[in-house]
């Protein structure tokens, strides 16, 4: 018997070959899953195996192409080609809507006989008509019409609340005294025009900084008030009829709301539960985060005397003043080690030797923009997979940071590729953003190490969605060990960031972790009761939550909500991050602090928690690394410690 041929990477067109390339993925790949499709309902008598073969491959055919056109409406330079990606991202909803509405492909599904499958088959068949159920195929033909025009019609109201916020870059324009505190970098990349005015603009590279190390209390409040009105006013109606379409489609299938209907398939199951895990976690951080709070006030009354309150406009600044004067950190002192190509060599020697792969630069790859660096990963001499790294802020790029797949991996059969894309500045780097790149690149490697399946159901980052931040917030922890740093953290003289500097930075980032925490919640709870109460007001609503779960006061005249991408990907499921760091706190307690690249835990880990993807549900994959059921233990640990310099 022949050796499957081995399997190649995706082949990206050069040049002016990306309209046709496109077109021609889309078409040709939905029209396979049709295809396929349409087998499946010809009527032939076929055993289980064989009609969730032809369904696997109907779903990857699919996969290949949402997965594709989903990130490049976000990254490609040309907008004519972002827009023919989001057409075809139209294409694919609409033919996921289809085949989830489609009673003839359901019962062929449940008529089959799961006599003599195994355990992941018969996985992969239940999941399938748990989806079929949720679209409303049991529903009469006037339910499952409309739920039709009104996924159809989420998919376009959720790409232009998107576009709205990627493509909204506001500035100041300031006279170069007001640049007061800011690094000598900064400002040599920020001269000032023919009118000797200085722009500072809401993308990140300018946002974090100047928000951090500007003296000018007047500027950051201009700049903060700025990024919080991003796609404001035109995104207010966009997310109320968002909130709209959902809560109905959640009605039709006979939910009591969209935040129940979404969180079924969830790790927390109910809406009820969000609320309450939101609460619980409020509590657990109150009494760290006013402990830290009142540092951050009383430092600022030195400057302000008559102060009374904190907001996101000076809680940062005073935060780094804290952390310069209560620790000895200065963060302009410890960006100086971390030169952004250094960090990017570094990240992939730390993850290569803690997950056993190496990655090999592939350079003549043609890619969608100059700036992307495209690397194989190699696991014992084998080619697995292939990423892209698009790092760097451009006009019309997704503000965020974020994994996007660009391939499912089935084994034997398709390489997983995955994009991850940031806006990281191209020469110092702030510790955040590293910390940062660690944790997207956490999400990129467990797509890939995932992504040996033979089901695409389960390829990649495929557990509950309130799981897969958990093992990129545990990746974390390696950018702030002194150890990992020191092997690609040096200065421009060729010295390595000191142990004693980065231990510093450990106690200085326990700092305000309550306040983060209950910020998180504020986050999570919006995203949580706009979606169960839906208010005429939204802005009032935010305001209202804000006061209720944050620490720090809200900016009159801004809008969050209009620029919070998140609620239109995680919709009412924005509790995900504290909830996923729960988990990652109670998996990290299995490593040892002293000895990270131990590989006898490291590849356990790999083995039992990414690799698996989603081919058993994710309370299974930690107990089955941790010998136990995860637990709030860890968690509630590290919340209650204090900062040692605030004791």
């Amino acid at each position: 018997m022949r050796e499957p041929a081995a399997p190649e990477p995706l082949h990206l067109p050069a040049g002016d070959g990306w309209s046709p390339f496109v077109e021609e993925r889309a078409a040709s790949g939905l029209a396979k899953a049709r295809e396929l499709l349409d087998t499946l309902k010809d009527g032939t008598d076929r055993t289980a195996s064989e009609v969730l073969e032809l369904w696997n491959d109907a779903d990857l055919a699919v996969r290949n192409v949402g997965s594709l056109v989903s990130v490049l409406a976000q990254v490609h330079p040309d907008e004519t080609i972002r827009t023919l990606a989001e057409d075809r991202e139209q294409d694919v909803n609409r033919f996921s809507t289809d085949r989830g509405l489609d009673r003839a492909l359901y019962d062929v599904l449940a008529a089959a006989d799961t006599a003599g499958l195994d355990a992941q088959a018969n996985r992969v068949l239940e999941l399938a008509l748990r989806d079929f159920r949720r679209s409303g195929v049991d529903r009469s033909e006037k339910v499952r019409d409309r739920l039709r025009e009104l996924s159809e019609r989420e998919t376009v109201v959720g790409q232009e609340f998107s576009r709205n916020i990627r493509e909204d870059v506001r500035s100041i324009r300031v006279t170069p005294d007001r640049l007061g505190g800011l690094p000598p970098d900064f400002v040599e990349s920020h001269p000032a025009d023919g009118e000797g005015l200085v722009t500072i603009s809401t993308d990140y590279p300018d946002y974090i900084p100047f928000r951090t190390f500007a003296h000018d209390a007047d500027a950051r409040r201009d700049l903060t008030t700025l990024f919080l009105n991003r796609a404001w006013p035109q995104n207010d109606a966009l997310l109320q009829e968002l909130l709209d379409l959902r809560a109905e489609r959640a009605d039709l299938l006979g939910y009591p709301s969209w935040p129940d209907f979404d969180a079924e398939i969830k790790m927390v199951h109910t809406g009820a539960a969000i609320a309450e895990f939101v609460d619980r976690i409020s509590s657990l951080a109150e009494a760290s985060a006013r402990r830290d709070y009142d540092v951050l006030l009383r430092r600022r009354r030195q400057d302000e005397p008559a102060a009374t309150s904190l907001d996101s406009s000076n809680a940062p600044y005073y935060a780094e003043l804290i952390r310069r004067e209560n620790f000895d950190v200065d963060a302009q002192e410890v960006r100086r080690y971390f030169d952004f190509a250094r960090v990017r060599a570094g990240l992939l020697d730390v993850t290569g030797r803690l997950f056993g792969v190496e990655y090999r630069a592939v350079p003549d790859a043609p890619t969608w923009h100059p700036d992307v660096a495209v690397y194989d990963v190699v696991a014992d001499g084998v080619p697995r997979g292939r990423i892209y790294l698009d790092l760097h802020p451009r006009a019309g790029k997704f503000k965020h940071a974020a994994q996007f797949d660009l391939a499912v991996g089935i084994e034997d059969r398709q390489f997983p590729e995955g994009a991850l894309v940031c806006n990281f500045p191209r020469g110092l780097m702030e510790h955040t953003d590293v910390v940062t790149l660690f944790h997207e690149f956490g999400h990129l490697v467990h797509h890939v190490l995932g992504g040996r399946q033979r089901w695409a159901r389960f390829s990649g980052v495929a557990t509950e969605w309130d799981f897969v931040e958990a093992p990129s917030q545990m990746l974390e922890e390696w950018a702030w060990d002194a150890e990992v740093l020191r092997s690609f953290a040096v200065a421009a003289d060729g010295s390595p960031i000191p142990s004693e500097l980065v231990e510093r930075m450990r106690a200085a980032k326990e700092f305000g972790k309550g306040y983060f925490a209950r910020t998180q919640m504020f986050y999570a709870a919006l995203s949580y009761r706009l979606h169960l109460d839906r208010p005429d007001d939204i802005t009032a609503a935010v305001r209202d939550l804000q006061s209720r779960y944050d620490v720090f006061d809200y900016i009159d005249g801004t809008h969050f909500h209009a620029s919070f991408g998140h609620l239109e990907g995680y919709t009412s499921a924005y509790y995900t991050y504290m909830w996923s760091l729960v988990i990652a706190k109670d998996m990290y307690s299995a490593f040892d602090a002293g000895h990270l690249f131990d590989p006898s835990i490291a590849h356990r880990y790999r083995d039992e928690v990414l690799a698996p993807g989603g081919s058993a549900d994710a309370a299974e994959l930690v107990a089955n690394f941790l010998g136990r059921p995860y637990s709030f233990d860890a968690f509630g640990r590290w919340l209650a410690e204090a900062p040692a310099a605030v004791r």
